[in-house]
């Protein structure tokens, strides 16, 4: 072959290799041409709605078509989770997901649908830190001295929840597992409640989203004991982590985007560096800060893998603790 139809035979093959990928692009580029919901599990008003709708105005300014915010409640999320696993996979259907869903598949034995098998990870959020706070009437000062108090008063002392099922319920029930505590559960309708009785001294424990507990910390009526996460907290420079008297232990909110498991790859890449492009805005950090959350960008598949070890995580702790529906 002689150097000119070589080189034009390398053209062709390159252009040749290049086709398959063309359509892909195209229709990652065509993305979206018309509006696209993002499924919200819970009410109006709440810090998953609040962190959707900013998502969903930002990516309507960046993208030109709308990204609309649809509640649908019901059964901690799994109504909306089973919405979405029903609709076309084609990017215009999207979810906003949390550890409650992934406790959920534990939870609840009779699910319409497979959380890993039915829904696509698509692009992580931002992380909630949670605080472990007890009650003012609680003689402990420090995590050590909190286990000794509880064992020795073993089913005496009252850990409250938000709910039954819920993120604080898991944390608090990893926390008896690996600390070897024997504390009471008191769920209640909600995290406010929770915090009344709590400082109130009804209920001694809680471990709850950093963010709704802060103010009560810094008035002095809650006492911070540690935090949850795999390192401090900016908010709470001087409260120690948990992991440090409890080792291994960590447990955090934490929110993010999934879709129909079949949704095009291109898409959800798209949608993902859109995502990491909105946490690194400052104007949006702002926002999220506010909301007592930090920026959690991941890309697709390390975001995958958190969501599956987080469903391997507190699914043990389901069953251990052998926690059951309302």
């Amino acid at each position: 072959m002689n150097l000119p139809h070589r080189r034009q035979f390398l053209h062709l093959a390159a252009g040749v290799a290049v086709l398959p990928f063309a359509p892909r692009v195209a229709r990652a580029q065509a993305w979206p041409s018309r509006s696209v919901r993002i499924v919200v599990g819970f009410a109006a008003g709440g810090g998953l709605d609040i962190l959707a709708r900013l998502l969903g105005q930002w990516l309507s300014e960046r993208l030109g078509q709308p990204f609309m915010v649809e509640n649908r409640l019901g059964a901690g999320g799994n109504v909306a989770t089973e919405s979405v696993t029903k609709a076309p996979a084609d990017g215009y259907t999207l979810l906003m997901i949390s550890p409650s869903q992934l406790i959920n598949a534990a939870l609840y034995e009779k699910l319409n649908y497979n959380f890993i098998r039915d829904i696509a990870p698509v692009a992580s959020l931002i992380r909630l830190p949670f605080v472990m706070v007890v009650s003012p009437s609680v003689p402990a000062k420090t995590v050590p001295e909190f286990i000794a108090y509880a064992k020795a008063s073993p089913g005496k002392v009252n850990m409250a929840s938000a709910g039954n099922g819920t993120t604080q319920h898991v944390s608090g029930e990893l926390f008896k597992l690996m600390a070897g505590v024997d504390m009471v559960h008191v769920p209640y309708r909600g995290g406010a409640p929770a915090l009344t009785d709590m400082m109130s001294g009804q209920v001694q424990v809680m471990f709850d989203i950093m963010s709704t507990s802060l103010e009560f910390i810094r008035a002095g009526k809650l006492r911070a004991l540690a935090v949850t996460t795999a390192s401090r907290v900016e908010a709470l420079p001087d409260v120690p982590l948990l992991a440090d008297f409890v080792p291994g232990y960590e447990a955090s909110g934490w929110q993010g985007i999934g879709a129909p498991q079949a949704t095009p790859a291109e898409i959800v890449e798209r949608l993902n560096n859109e995502i990491r492009a909105f946490l690194a805005d400052p104007k949006m950090k702002g926002r999220i800060d506010d909301l007592g959350s930090m920026p959690m960008p991941m890309t697709v598949v390390d975001f995958g893998k958190l969501v599956g070890n987080e469903l391997e995580k507190w699914g043990k702790v389901v069953r251990a603790a052998n926690i059951r529906p309302e």
